[in-house]
């Protein structure tokens, strides 16, 4: 296990580029809580009032093709292709005795033709609760929503991961239209990233931009699906691919908020919950003030994903899926005949 830790701590400081917001952080996993107010240097930086859920925000607005053109090109942070030991799709972590670290992930999902929502009222409640995630956002979905993008990215109690460029299903391609389906949030990310260094706003005397990771360096599969060369391209490029153990099912509008704080319940020292805050999470928010009291209760604490794998040891599998194997193989069929498909 010592030996697997430290090829995470290597591998995160080769991937992340270096140690700050985003990357592998303290073990105890605390709460940094950025000074919001501090950000308010000129009109063009955060300031603590336009963080809050705006009304109207959350709704998917359909027939729209604003950003549906990629992101030009641009040259990246270097990195390092991910170590043979966390090749493949990472579930969840395995933990010391004692330590109870979950990791709560929410994917920010966008397709063509459409601008998905931003549910703001997760992100007051997770801020105001203390509560560390992750946010697996889509390229598309940053372009569409750069200045809530970099609210995130700059918040500390915050991750960003990779969620592919317009939620295409990456079994279904190759070649370039792989790779670029793969670099567009890496693209908008560090575009983010270099617009946020310009405005020059600082924190506790510090550039914002500093406290900010140089690239993401997690990745989540759309719909849970992969093969052999997408994991590979997206392995290769320096990302490790992360899925989860528990699904809360929010993407179903059936789904109550008492099934999913139910499901929330169910995790384990060392999972992996995946949900959503793009406007298809539905009755999650109404969720979360069931769960994470009684989570906390338990003894549970919530860290970020690169906290988690810092923490123990990935449980890695070679094929990506939801609760069994196979399952996500079904999204081939459906997205080949244009059916609508829940995003995952």
């Amino acid at each position: 296990m010592a030996v697997l830790k430290t090829l995470v701590a290597v591998t995160a400081a080769l991937i992340f580029g270096g140690s700050s917001a985003g990357s592998v952080a303290a073990e105890d996993g605390a709460p940094q809580g950025q000074d919001w107010q501090t950000l308010t240097q000129g009109a063009q930086c955060v300031a603590k009032d336009q963080l809050t859920a705006v009304d109207g925000e959350r709704s998917v607005r359909k027939g729209i093709h604003t950003f549906d053109r990629p992101a030009p090109a641009r040259d990246l942070e270097a990195f390092q292709p991910v170590p043979a030991g966390l090749r493949g799709s990472i579930r969840r972590v395995t933990l010391p005795a004692g330590r109870k670290l979950i990791a709560l992930t929410f994917d920010l999902c966008e397709q063509p033709g459409e601008i998905a929502g931003y549910d703001g009222d997760i992100v007051d409640y997770l801020r105001a609760q203390g509560v560390k995630a992750t946010f697996f956002a889509g390229g598309k979905w940053m372009r569409s929503h750069a200045e809530r993008a970099l609210q995130l990215m700059a918040d500390p109690m915050f991750e960003i991961g990779n969620h592919s460029e317009a939620h295409r299903n990456l079994r279904l391609l190759s070649g370039p239209a792989l790779t670029d389906e793969i670099l567009g949030p890496q693209r908008a990310f560090e575009t983010l990233r270099a617009d946020v260094a310009s405005r020059q706003c600082r924190v506790n005397d510090k550039p914002v931009a500093e406290t900010i990771a140089p690239r993401i360096g997690l990745f989540r599969f759309p719909y849970g699906a992969c093969n052999d060369a997408a994991m590979e391209t997206v392995n290769d490029n320096g990302l490790l691919a992360i899925q989860w153990d528990l699904s809360v099912g929010d993407p179903s509008p059936q789904q109550s908020a008492k099934a999913i704080a139910s499901a929330m319940m169910q995790a384990k020292p060392g999972s992996i919950l995946i949900a959503h805050a793009n406007g298809r999470g539905y009755n999650t928010r109404e969720a979360l003030p069931i769960a994470i009291p009684a989570l906390r209760a338990k003894g549970f604490e919530f860290v970020t994903v690169s906290e988690l794998l810092a923490a123990g040891t990935p449980q890695i599998t070679t094929e990506c899926y939801d609760n069994r194997p196979g399952d996500t193989n079904r999204y081939d069929h459906l997205l080949a005949h244009h059916k609508a498909a829940p995003q995952k």
